[in-house]
């Protein structure tokens, strides 16, 4: 059994020197105000039970609230005031020095909570390290100096989350939609050299991750990028080669059929093709930003966006070969194909793909096969899109999706200067996202639980919720507009990659971008976690229950009622977003269990639900699963994804398609999550398992040898919207080892109906 010490380091958990703190403020009292040993020995042992229970190691400030509660529970009042001076007093000592402790602990790799804060950064790697270091700095100074201090405090205490602290200072964005069409169309400009339009598509393709790497180094958050920008490119490929093969022929004196010659462009075209996507794919996994990492890089795959039906052919093309070498992989060091993190893929599921017959169905079964195989592509429904947006467009990311272009509409004009600016026509890329605060609602629930009193009934707790819900949405809209003051006055020299060069603008040099901050062109998220606690800490209800349904419906139209009110108020695009919580579930966990202790089924686990989803251990089927969240999702308009847990699919595919089908008719946005691992010492590669070891830490354990080398194995699983392989904090992998499976091993094979038929 461990303890995480301040700097995030572990050490084993040792009852005795909670003793001994107990014993030096018990000297300091009176004779008359002093505790007992024995009673020390217990008060040191019934924390110690505490910590044993759990399934996670506390940390130093849990184990000390706990001290001085048991200190207090003994009726040692004098004792515990002396003990809290004591606190305080080491507190004062160490701000001026707990900013070089965690640094140290960063380099000497000794930081266990760091070290899995980012499932897809190795941080025994320097230039990860190197952003660390810098995060720890921004993380002070922005604690100390640059947001005002009730805030720092709401978010030291879990009561919101402010998103990406460590880049906060340098006035960095969240994510974008990265405007790749201008960019290679017209030129851009990188690290200071002039890049112009490509005269290949395989070019294209290369130039294409050079703009995905510098925008990432530019930003903290995802990029997306659509297939259909590179397109032409096919075209541009054809006729460069067309004329190459003209004149081969003319050197040799050959004469051949226009079949033949077709036949001949059109192998070498899709060669091209082939050598570009297999650029993409390999520079995405290999490059390396300046924070230390793959870039957070979505790719989008939409027939309908093609201009003309010759793009939309090339399209196809490009898309079912981008599936095909995902379905494939990528050596890992020891040379086995295994599942890469990046890139995403994001199919979109249309009327002329989706159902089998249609022109493009094949590439659909392609599609199930990846998802299959490598848990991408993820699915966007172009029709229940066009029914809730009215447009279809990807996300910036995992899930953070834009506002429907509304200054269009407005007659507001080109004001990024973008260079393929289509008057009247609605514009996504090119757009971008300020930042993100999230608000935990289970701490509100407990709260207000807490102030209405036992024994209250369901009115009086429900009003003390809505009271303190009013009370954290001024919080979070204060600390929103933080974010958008952080943001007012950049000047585009800053990120010349993003403001200047087109991936979001063409502004002057020297000039703000001010002006992109308003109008809906960017957007602002506020973030929401834990809605299944939250409802059930009020009612007893699961959101799969009709009353725990209504009471989550309405607490997520009263968000949008508030996002709403603050737009109309500023003309800034406020909007709803689905937090992923990556290490924050296990953050929030802690949080609350330090504030409110163990309350059965809401603060009982070392993680909380991320959004709206139901709960990782709940039985229920997929089709069941998404119908619901589907009514939950469309009241997520700033992003929001839903899945459903699958077994090995395989040799299933008619089923996978099954799903994919119903998601076309019911959800907008949402994936199928199965397994992908390899173990590096036996080669197994079926599924890595989650085990306690002897001091109840979870890890990862491969069932055929028994390696638990996490340096010696492949583990890839979807965490937050993107796949992670760099493993994950104690709570997030308790979150991972309680799924249960939505879909049964048994679906049936070919009728599709989505249960269960052996």
């Amino acid at each position: 059994m461990n303890i995480i010490k301040r700097d995030g380091s572990q050490a084993v958990f040792d009852s005795g020197k909670i003793a001994n703190a107990i014993r030096k403020a018990n000297a300091t009292v009176d004779d008359a105000d002093k505790l007992t040993e024995a009673r020390i020995l217990r008060i040191a042992s019934q924390i110690e039970q505490f910590a044993a229970a759990h399934d996670r190691a506390l940390n130093v400030e849990e184990v000390q609230d706990l001290v001085e509660t048991k200190i207090q529970e003994a009726g040692a009042h004098a004792v515990a005031k002396k003990y809290i001076t004591y606190r305080f007093i080491q507190s004062l000592k160490r701000q001026n020095n707990t900013t070089d402790g965690e640094i140290l602990t960063l380099i000497n790799c000794t930081n266990e909570e760091a070290q899995q804060e980012n499932a897809n950064k190795n941080p025994r790697i320097n230039s990860v390290q190197r952003d660390y270091m810098a995060g720890a700095v921004s993380k002070d100074v922005t604690k100390r100096l640059l947001l005002p201090a009730d805030i720092v405090a709401a978010h030291e205490a879990g009561l919101i989350h402010f998103h990406d602290m460590d880049y906060y200072a340098q006035r960095m964005h969240n994510c974008d939609l990265v405007n790749l069409e201008d960019m290679l169309q017209n030129g851009t400009v990188i690290s200071g050299t002039t890049i112009d339009r490509p005269h290949s598509f395989s070019t294209a393709c290369n130039i294409a991750t050079q703009i995905i790497a510098q925008v990432a180094s530019n930003q903290y958050g995802g990029q997306s990028i659509s297939l259909t920008h590179l397109a032409p490119f096919v075209q541009v490929s054809r006729e460069k080669i067309t004329k190459e093969v003209d004149e081969e022929l003319g050197l040799v004196g050959a004469s051949i059929s226009a079949e033949k010659k077709s036949e001949i462009i059109e192998k070498r075209v899709r060669d091209e093709i082939v050598r570009g996507v297999q650029t993409i794919q390999y520079q995405v996994v290999t490059l390396m930003t300046t924070n230390g990492q793959a870039p957070f890089i979505t790719v989008y795959m939409y027939l309908n966006e093609a201009r003309d039906e010759q793009e939309k052919k090339d399209l196809a093309v490009i898309i079912e070969e981008m599936l095909k070498q995902r379905i494939l992989g990528v050596k890992n060091e020891v040379g086995v194909y295994v599942t890469p993190a990046f890139p995403k893929l994001i199919y979109v599921l249309e009327e002329d793909n989706v159902k089998e017959g249609m022109p493009y169905f094949y590439l659909t079964e392609l599609a199930a096969r990846c998802t299959a195989k490598r848990m991408v592509p993820d699915y966007i429904s172009e029709k229940m899109m066009l029914e809730l947006k009215g447009d279809v467009y990807t996300c910036m990311g995992c899930r953070s999706f834009l506002t429907p272009d509304r200054f269009t509409d407005a007659g507001i004009g080109n004001i990024s200067n973008a260079g393929n600016y289509v008057p009247g026509k609605h514009r996504y890329y090119g757009r971008f996202n300020q930042g993100v605060v999230t608000v935990n609602l289970v701490d509100i629930a407990l709260s207000a639980v807490r102030a209405a009193g036992d024994g209250s009934s369901e009115d009086m707790r429900m009003a003390k919720f809505w009271e303190i819900f009013d009370e954290r949405m001024q919080l979070c809209h204060r600390a929103l507009c933080c974010r958008h003051e952080r943001l007012k006055g950049t000047l585009s020299d800053a990120a010349p990659i993003l403001w200047q060069y087109g991936a979001l603008a063409r502004l002057q040099k020297g000039e703000k971008i001010d002006r992109l901050l308003y109008d809906g062109y960017s957007t602002i998220s506020l973030g929401y976690a834990g809605l299944w606690e939250c409802v059930y800490a009020l009612t007893g209800k699961k959101l799969t229950e009709f009353e725990g349904e209504t009471l989550g419906l309405d607490i997520m139209k009263k968000l949008n009622e508030y996002t709403g009110k603050w737009k109309k108020e500023s003309n800034i695009d406020f909007s709803l977003y689905g937090t992923p919580l990556e290490s924050t579930t296990y953050r929030f966990a802690q949080c609350l269990q330090r504030r409110f202790g163990i309350v059965k089924g809401v603060t009982d686990r070392s993680y909380i639900t991320n959004s709206y989803h139901v709960h990782v251990t709940e039985s229920i089927d997929a089709f069941a699963k998404l119908a619901l969240e589907a009514k939950f999702q469309q009241l997520s308009p700033g992003g929001a994804i839903s899945y459903v847990e699958v077994p090995n699919m395989q040799d299933n595919i008619p089923a996978v398609i099954s799903i994919m089908q119903f998601i076309y008719d019911h959800i907008m946005y949402a994936e199928l999550n199965t397994k992908s691992d390899y173990c590096q010492v036996c080669g197994f590669d079926g599924e890595i398992e989650i085990v306690k070891d002897e001091n109840g830490k979870l890890i990862w354990k491969c069932p055929n040898c028994g390696n638990t080398d996490q340096n010696k194995m492949n583990v890839a699983r979807r965490t937050c919207g993107y796949i992670g392989s760099q493993y994950w904090n104690q709570g997030r992998t308790q979150e991972i080892k309680e799924r249960v499976l939505h879909v049964s091993e048994h679906l049936h094979e070919s009728c599709g109906c989505g249960r269960d038929c052996a």
